[in-house]
């Protein structure tokens, strides 16, 4: 036997058989849903973007200082 399993929400406490809620309940949840994801992207890439910004920063950092610098003699 191959039962569905039934999706199980909590909201404010409250635990709820998805199945059971109204049609708008269940579009709101899908939204919420949606944007929780969209939310995770974005950090992602936001971590990747910071991580790029400082190696390209550092770069150019290094690409700046007087040669002594960089062979490092005094």
């Amino acid at each position: 036997m191959n039962e569905a399993a039934s999706n199980v929400v909590t909201i404010e406490g409250k635990e709820y058989d998805e199945a059971s809620l109204a049609e708008d309940a269940r579009y709101f949840i899908a939204q919420i849903r949606d944007l929780q994801t969209k939310q995770a992207q974005l950090r992602f890439q936001a971590d990747q973007i910071q991580a790029a910004l400082t190696a390209m920063t550092n770069s150019l950092i290094a690409s700046v200082k007087p040669e002594d610098e960089v062979s490092g003699e005094a």
